[in-house]
């Protein structure tokens, strides 16, 4: 649970812009929702990080957490850990931009007015970034996609754990 952890990234400023850890759609949709979605008016502006790569399913959790209070819904696309791979989400997604396109506008429609975010790296393995981010950013914009969230670094899918990622 790292809402302690938010609300004391929280005292230190009212102004930082705090994220949930990436959550599953499956998870929003089919979880406790206290529990998985739920956070104090404190730790606003909050925003829902999501993961997953089924535009459906997407969009019912980001109409979930926008209806819950959250300013943002983040659609994930760097996390390179062997079980966000396994599920076809995370850093993987990378490799498909028309699917996190078909995500993102999916997620647009379910959060109406709360705007959608994404996050990624500069590309997987062996991409070219100057290729691979470009094409993602280029699909993300005909998402509807304003910011976008890059960590400036590719994530290696072979060969390294998520903390050698880092």
């Amino acid at each position: 649970d790292l809402r302690p952890c938010r609300a004391f990234h929280r005292a230190w400023t009212a102004r930082a812009l705090l994220y949930t850890e990436m959550i599953t759609a499956e998870a929003a949709i089919r979880g406790d929702r206290a529990r998985v979605l739920g956070f104090s008016p404190l730790e606003q502006p909050l925003a829902l990080q999501l993961g997953g790569s089924e535009p459906r399913r997407l969009e019912e959790a980001s109409a979930i957490g926008a209806a819950l209070g959250h300013c943002e819904i983040n659609l994930n696309v760097g996390c390179p850990s062997d079980r966000v791979q396994s599920g076809r989400f995370g850093a993987c997604l990378m490799r498909e931009p028309e699917l996190v396109g078909e995500c993102l506008s999916a997620m647009a429609a379910g959060a109406g007015d709360v705007p959608v975010t994404l996050k990624c790296r500069i590309g997987v393995d062996e991409q070219i970034p100057e290729q691979s981010l470009f094409a993602l950013v280029d699909r993300a914009a005909q998402a509807g996609v304003t910011t976008i969230i890059v960590h400036a670094r590719k994530a290696w899918l072979d060969g390294l754990s998520p903390k050698q990622n880092r």
